[in-house]
């Protein structure tokens, strides 16, 4: 099977799909972290938890430095700005079914007259 390359919001919607990988992120968030720190809530091993930290940065959302043996990851949050225009045409098509139930629910009294 030949492998075709991932596009950057489904790198991302993969990373996010992660319980412990959101996680990670909501903390990276606060302030650079290592690898160790990461896993630390976690109670999982180092390697298990650069396997997250690399497909965070797979899709853009980590940015890993070495720092000796030291691997330091800070976030970097522009991706999720794709993703997040993504969802905002759902929210729209949302809102706008509810505002139209909303409307199916309101008293005759309460409608606007129409002109």
């Amino acid at each position: 099977m030949v492998e075709q390359p991932s596009e950057p919001l489904d790198s991302v919607f993969h990373a996010l799909a992660d319980p412990t990988r959101r996680a990670m992120l909501r903390s990276l968030a606060e302030r650079e972290r290592t690898v160790s720190e990461l896993a630390g809530p976690f109670r999982m091993s180092l390697a298990a938890a650069s396997k997250h930290v690399k497909t965070l940065e797979r899709a853009g959302l980590v940015r890993r430095q070495v720092q000796g043996r030291t691997h330091v990851c800070s976030l970097d949050p522009a991706p999720l700005s794709e993703a997040q225009d993504w969802l905002r045409f759902y929210e729209r098509f949302w809102t706008e079914r509810l505002d139209a139930l909303a409307a199916l629910f309101e008293s005759p009294d309460d409608r606007p007259e129409k002109e």
